[in-house]
């Protein structure tokens, strides 16, 4: 670990006692008929379900989502102020808690949740492609309780790798490398191991606490939480052309966070490894913590969490050998009843380099018990687009915006849940790219997304 991370983690370890005093002296005010704020930790793993119940008047240390509940009680109660997204970041508490599979085994809590998506995408224009591809994921968590705390295990997983190195076309997106060679209109497959991690948390004062997370594959606070694992994002089946500025550190081999978590603020700091997983989508990379990042994450109300986060990453892209990358992102999320959106912007700076920002806004309207609106817009400047040193538009810094709307028609299935659905996209582009990508292209994507867990 570098010593700028140990003192960036020293340094939390001070604030902790202040934070927690100043937390719990916010609740002094408020009316003895009014719930309890949400615990410390929701452990509601990644994904969304029902609301997750609020705790009983009495101060719990732990409340694991009360997996054990009727859905009629836990419909009752009132929503928590946040829940927990992809690695340890929160959402919205009105998102709601997945479902899963539950299972007690002594002392232990058990939940599963899986997700199968067939889809098959039409990318227009010159640089387009046509391909029918197989998303998936299979997530595993095991929460236990103790005096004055708990302990969560989680791992999570895909067969991603068996669709190739290259992954799936996608128009404008760019990020890490197939058999040595730069991903163009590509997104790369998600690697087998997507996290195996382990988090313990002790309370500290009344409604807050401190935590530790991280493990051999995991995420560190940097950005908003990943984009399979927002609502917001649910059934937009291609990944955001602005993965790498926003999410891409949501599978970083070797992950060590520390934070502190009250009533209304969450804040972290973590030591990673800077390089994106190599091309060996199977296995696990070498560990290294090399890099560092911060995240403070206000959720003032069960409707609304907002982040900001920034962070030093060493050489993260293997076509950028030897450029590090300072990256900073800003999120605020919303969740009503059926209603969850994001908006979001970004900026990553190259050492030594330009800076390059990005934009992205993304909604999704449940619209009753069977219908869908979903929709993203997405606004990158990027310079990845012509990796050929001998192009004359190689290293220009080309603005983009994508525009992505769809529908998905929902049959539930007891404990799971088929989509069928589709959507399509436009783009906003500079005349110089015309040639390369088509005056006007469009794209167009249908799925049948199989969810265990919803």
């Amino acid at each position: 670990m570098t010593s700028k991370a140990k003192h960036l983690f020293s340094a939390l370890a001070l604030l902790a006692p202040g934070i927690a005093a100043a937390q719990d002296h916010s609740m002094h005010g408020m009316p003895a008929s009014a719930p309890t704020p949400a615990p410390p930790q929701d452990h509601s793993m990644h994904d969304m379900g029902a609301p997750s119940p609020a705790p009983s008047a009495a101060p719990a240390p732990q409340d694991h989502s009360m997996h054990g509940m009727a859905e009629g009680s836990a419909a009752k109660a009132p929503a928590p102020r946040a829940t927990q997204g992809s690695g340890t970041s929160l959402l919205p508490g009105a998102e709601g808690a997945m479902h899963g599979l539950h299972l007690a085994a002594g002392d232990w809590m058990v939940m599963a949740h899986g997700m199968l998506n067939l889809v098959a995408t039409d990318q227009g224009g010159p640089r387009g492609d046509r391909m029918t591809f197989v998303e998936s994921m299979a997530m595993l968590s095991a929460t236990r309780a103790f005096d004055g705390g708990r302990v969560e295990f989680r791992a999570m997983g895909s067969l991603e790798p068996a669709m190739g190195q290259r992954g799936y076309p996608n128009l404008f997106a760019t990020g890490e490398t197939a058999h040595g060679r730069p991903l163009i209109d590509r997104q790369h497959p998600h690697d087998l191991f997507m996290e195996l991690s382990g988090r313990v948390e002790l309370d500290v004062a009344r409604d807050t606490s401190v935590f530790l997370y991280g493990g051999p594959v995991a995420e560190p606070a940097l950005g908003p939480s990943a984009f399979m694992h927002r609502r917001s994002a649910r059934y937009l089946a291609l990944s955001p052309i602005a993965h790498h500025w926003f999410d891409s550190t949501h599978i970083t081999y070797s992950v060590v966070t520390a934070g502190v978590r009250g009533p209304l603020l969450q804040f972290e700091a973590s030591a990673f490894k800077g390089r994106e997983p190599d091309e060996r989508r199977w296995n696990l990379d070498t560990p290294k913590l090399d890099s560092w990042s911060l995240r403070a994450t206000l959720t003032p109300s069960p409707n609304w969490a907002v982040q900001v986060s920034h962070g030093r990453l060493e050489s993260p892209e293997a076509g950028h050998a030897g450029a590090d990358e300072q990256r900073t992102t800003a999120s605020v999320h919303y969740a009503r009843g059926g209603f969850s959106a994001m908006l979001a912007a970004a900026a990553k700076r190259r050492v030594p380099g330009d800076t390059l920002t990005a934009f992205s806004g993304e909604a999704n309207w449940d619209l009753g018990a069977h219908h869908s609106l979903f929709g993203r817009i997405e606004n990158v400047a990027n310079d990845e687009l012509f990796p050929d040193h001998a192009d004359p538009l190689h290293d220009r810094k080309f603005r983009v915006t994508r525009f992505e709307g769809g529908y998905a028609y929902r049959v539930p299935l007891g404990d799971a849940e088929l989509a069928l659905g589709g959507s399509l996209a436009a783009y906003a582009k500079p005349r110089a790219l015309d040639t390369t990508y088509g005056r006007a292209p469009v794209s167009a994507t249908l799925f049948a997304r199989l969810s265990l867990g919803n």
